[in-house]
């Protein structure tokens, strides 16, 4: 069986791999598949070695994967296609959730996974979003369109150091996201930092409503 039997957009994408990305899944697929024929994130060394390169382009062949297993009007996969098929997504999916660094990655990863009602790999994810995504970056994800993927980021959020959304309330795009934030985690955790400064925020709102 060769990439081609997938159709024409997954094998486009494919040669489109720079050979250390094709390299990448290529171990993956000898290291991952287990006697059941199910895929695990086996933690490897190029696993540990961020490329925001290969992210992107896995990333894109993670969606022609999935696309064409969800295609009907095209040439219908066998069952050994189609196997195949959900063996390099599952790979491909694997290696991303060691590496992915991205709001957007991890946004393909938790719609897939809540897509498949997989809440193991959903709270997977959502465990990793504190260590792997950097605060702007998680508050792009909490304004997903997704509600279910915004409630995650936004709760990823809660567990942010205060003086870290402090520090965003200056940003034009991500001060909304941030100060919903530290109003939470006045409310929801009782944080008195958190009180003080959405108090001042709230004065200083209405300081300038009255001038």
């Amino acid at each position: 069986m060769t990439i081609e039997d997938f159709g024409a957009r997954v094998a486009s994408v494919w040669e489109g791999l720079r050979p250390s990305t094709r390299s990448l899944v290529e171990r993956a697929l000898l290291v991952t598949q287990t006697p059941s024929g199910a895929f695990v994130a086996t933690p490897s060394r190029a696993a540990t070695t961020y490329d925001a390169r290969s992210e992107w382009e896995l990333s894109r062949l993670l969606a022609a994967l999935d696309e064409r297993a969800a295609e009907t009007g095209t040439v219908i996969l066998d069952a050994d296609q189609s196997r195949e098929l959900v063996r390099l997504a599952e790979t491909c999916a694997a290696v991303l959730n060691q590496q992915a660094r991205s709001a957007e990655v991890f946004a393909q990863l938790l719609e897939r996974a809540l897509h498949a009602r997989d809440y193991t790999r959903v709270d997977t994810l959502a465990d990793a979003l504190d260590s792997r995504l950097a605060p702007s970056e998680t508050c792009e994800l909490a304004r997903h369109i997704n509600p279910s993927v915004r409630a995650i980021a936004r709760e990823a959020l809660l567990q942010i150091p205060t003086s870290v959304l402090v520090s965003l309330l200056s940003d034009p795009v991500d001060s909304e996201v941030a100060r919903d934030a530290l109003e939470h985690q006045a409310v929801e955790y009782g944080s008195e930092e958190a009180r003080w400064i959405v108090n001042a925020l709230n004065q200083a709102d209405a300081a300038d409503e009255d001038l």
